[in-house]
């Protein structure tokens, strides 16, 4: 029977010890957030996920998610940790108080979510998805619909989905074929069909809030083949008035659910729409003056902070199956025996010794824990980044650009190690890992999907090298280098820190050396950025993690002076601290090499060939 352990100790460190939560007062949503109050819901989020959600997990991927006579049912035992869940305000973490929300900031609800994640990731999604909507509905929303619409999602009596994929369009949105014609009360009628919905149909709530993106077709019916008509809508399963009244079914079907790989307990649904009533979000976009281009909607500025909110979801996803995923490994390797050490037996009187003597499962035990807690500590850093810029402090543009920056970078780097890691803890298991029985096999099932979904993690690779280190005369990439390089050049002369601040000084330098190779060819030859950007975004990860590392090497060294009662805790920090410079910061050369290998080869490979 698989097991979780949720983390509790490890948030605490970072939020208390490394982040000191309560030298940020000032920031939005934090000046209540005492220590008392932070292990209070942390504690008793952990006991929910342990003992609430991961019993269902297994359970819920053997029986999977049903599709009857048009109707989903989610498997047994959902819709009553659904309830639990809602009443108990897990979903309404971070909503504001005058919406029925507990106004915590993102830290904390990144810290739930990832444990409610880690302990059953297809239920998870489920309030996850909501959240986003909700966030979008009250960013862009009608105040009626922010007061009688987004409350009932907050409160999780309705829920939420993003509607933006289609059998023919995933990434390029120009591809979109799903209309919406504006009728005359300024209510739409919009068409077409979704696919890869989550949480699009199910049993655990009343209604559930469709969050579409449509084009609307010009003055002489013509849907244009570009951005400037895509708009972003509500469109209710059941019809909504301005008080919040749920009335008859909206014109919104179900065409089936999908048989996947992993998340069988995630409804994952094709969804109809059939001139379902619709309704527009945002300001009504100004006509375009004769001769002048139409430009994109200002709604649709709703739609990318949910895709933006999600794409960091689901970077926490990666992390949050990697740590469920090594508690078990961990737990498996303290009681298989195999072989004998070898420098000779640890139990002479045991017929063969326990497999974590044995330095390739170390490795792997390591390059997991090593993952986990640089990239939850890298997570917490940026939900810092996300609050400093909603406030008043003279940095707060240079953290809107970091937070920016860093976010297809958790989310595709943190789901390629979770993938990795689960595979790793897989292995640990050797053949009792391909056996479902053990559970560990539907980690790495589930796991696989955070690497496509929001936005495969080549597209994030794009968007980082493409879209972010560019923007606005490259600030973005100049400040990340800035702040990084400045801490570690504040560091380097510390020689009880030299193993730390070293290695990741030689990677912040080989990625500003990429950084500049790609100003200098990807704008000669858009196939040279294409193909090293996925190599870049995993240099920038490894960076960012080491960083993350170097600075909690430096504060365990300094609360081991003290002999402090968890010494332990902090002296495996500082082991995790050097895996990850010995063993990883050395890809960054192979890196930068593999970068500099243009794209010459990869083009020359012909379509044709079979």
């Amino acid at each position: 029977m698989p097991v979780y352990r949720a983390p509790v100790q490890d948030f605490l460190f970072l939020m208390n010890e490394l982040f000191e939560v309560e030298k940020q007062r000032d920031l939005p949503k934090f000046a209540d957030l005492s220590p008392d109050l932070l292990d209070d819901i942390l504690t008793n989020a952990g006991k929910f996920a342990e003992q609430v959600l991961q019993p269902l997990n297994q359970s819920g991927d053997e029986e999977g998610c049903h599709f009857e006579n048009g109707v989903v049912r989610t498997p047994k035992g959902f819709k009553e940790a659904y309830k639990q869940f809602s009443e108990a305000g897990w979903g309404a973490l971070t909503a504001p108080s005058k919406f029925g929300g507990a106004d915590m900031p993102m830290m904390v609800s990144t810290a739930v979510g990832e444990m409610m994640t880690s302990a059953n990731q297809a239920f998870a999604m489920y309030p996850g998805l909501t959240s986003a909507a909700y966030g979008a509905l009250l960013g862009t929303g009608q105040p009626w619909m922010k007061e009688n619409i987004a409350t009932k999602m907050i409160s999780g009596e309705w829920a939420g989905t993003m509607c933006l994929t289609e059998p023919g369009c995933g990434t390029d949105l120009r591809l979109m074929k799903t209309k919406a014609v504006e009728q005359p009360d300024g209510t739409y009628k919009l068409s077409g069909t979704k696919i890869f919905i989550s949480g699009g149909d199910q049993d655990l709530t009343d209604n559930i809030i469709h969050m579409v993106i449509a084009k609307i077709p010009d003055e002489n019916g013509k849907i244009a083949d570009d951005l400037s008509t895509v708009n972003f809508f509500m469109v209710p399963k059941f019809l909504v008035d301005e008080t919040g009244k749920m009335g008859a079914k909206n014109s919104v079907n179900t065409g089936g659910i999908e048989k996947k790989m992993g998340i069988k307990a995630q409804a994952t649904c094709v969804l109809n729409f059939d001139e379902a009533k619709a309704w527009r979000l945002g300001p009504k976009p100004v006509p375009p003056k004769p001769g002048e281009k139409r430009s994109a909607s200002a709604g649709m500025a709703g739609m990318f902070g949910m895709m933006n909110a999600a794409r960091m979801g689901v970077g926490l996803q990666g992390v949050a199956i990697a740590q469920v995923a090594l508690d078990n490994a961990w737990d498996y390797v303290h009681e298989r025996r195999v072989g004998h050490a070898l420098t000779g037996p640890k139990e002479p009187d045991k017929s063969a010794d326990l497999e974590i003597v044995h330095p390739d499962v170390r490795r792997m035990i390591l390059h997991c824990r090593s993952f986990v807690e640089g990239a939850r500590a890298l997570a917490m850093w940026t939900t810092i980044n996300h609050a400093i810029q909603d406030s008043d402090r003279a940095d707060k543009d240079q953290a809107a650009l970091l937070a920016d920056l860093l976010t297809p970078v958790i989310k595709a780097f943190f789901t390629d190690m979770g993938f990795e890691c689960a595979n790793m803890a897989m292995q640990c298991y050797g053949g009792h890992g391909y056996i479902r029985d053990n559970g560990v096999e539907q980690f790495v099932r589930d796991a696989r999907i955070n690497q496509t979904y929001e936005g495969a993690n080549g597209v994030q690779a794009m968007d980082l090298v493409g879209r972010k280190l560019g923007r606005k005369g490259g600030a973005a990439p100049m400040a990340y280098l800035g702040v990084v390089g400045g801490w570690l050049a504040e560091n380097e002369k510390d020689d009880a820190l030299a193993a730390y601040v070293k290695p990741v000084k030689r990677g912040l330098d080989i990625l500003q050396q990429a950084t500049l190779w790609f100003a200098q060819h990807g704008l000669q030859n858009p196939n040279d950025a294409g193909a090293g950007a996925v190599d870049y975004l995993r240099l920038m990860g490894i960076v960012s993690v080491g960083w993350m590392w170097a600075r909690m090497a430096k504060l365990a060294t300094e609360k081991l002076k003290s002999n402090p009662p968890n010494a332990q805790f902090y002296q495996d920090k500082l082991v995790s601290a050097k895996y990850w410079m010995e063993r990883m910061i050395p890809e960054c050369p192979m890196l930068f090499e593999r970068i500099q290998a243009g794209s010459a080869n990869l083009m020359a490979l012909e379509q044709a060939t079979a």
